[in-house]
């Protein structure tokens, strides 16, 4: 399974774990929880449903179509779905750090445990830390030989690392200052772009 399927995966899991939806609903929900930077096709999420259909994760409500109408096929969760769901939330290493899954993950911290969320959280700004010191390392040795523009979207490049960085902080303080029955809300506006 691809890197892309598999967040593919996770994302409609977890949004299906809230509700059922027929497949022009999931999409929308996908935009509207992901962004719109964060677009997937039909031609990935229905392969997908196929997917998880035949792995026994998702269930459709098996309803006859209305005469001279297509049906809309409602995906719900199984119960093994749900575990799935969970195995999946609770995988913490690298894979979760990378730009292609955090924002996954992240979306769906409200139904992923404090270590867990802790330890995404954490490795995320490692990651973040250790490109930030390759792109200020490579910007001091190539500076002079950069015209105006590389240079300037290199240091914007440079900041975006550096405000991401600043609220993983932010949100790791918030994560340690609560309690273990009560969770922090996120504070709204504060995603950054990457």
């Amino acid at each position: 399974m691809s890197r892309r399927t598999g967040v593919l995966e996770l994302a409609v899991l977890g949004l299906l774990a809230d509700t059922p939806m027929h497949g022009y609903e999931l999409r929308k929900r996908l935009g509207a929880v992901l962004g719109s930077l964060r677009a997937f096709s039909y031609g990935s999420l229905y392969p997908c449903l196929r997917e998880l259909l035949g792995a026994g994760w998702v269930a459709t409500d098996g309803a006859a179509p209305k005469a001279g109408r297509r049906s809309k096929i409602v995906y719900e969760l199984t119960a093994d779905g749900k575990e799935h769901l969970q195995e999946l939330l609770a995988e913490a290493g690298p894979s979760a750090w990378e730009d292609d899954n955090f924002g996954v993950h992240f979306a769906l911290f409200a139904r992923t445990d404090a270590e867990t969320r802790m330890r995404i959280l954490e490795g995320r700004r490692s990651r973040l830390e250790e490109r930030r010191e390759g792109v200020r390392a490579a910007l001091g040795r190539t500076r002079e030989r950069l015209d105006s523009y590389t240079l300037a979207l290199q240091q914007h490049g440079l900041e975006s690392v550096e405000r991401e960085v600043r609220w993983l902080n932010e949100l790791i303080d918030a994560e340690r200052s609560s309690t273990p029955t009560t969770k922090q809300p996120v504070k709204a506006g504060r995603a950054t772009s990457r």
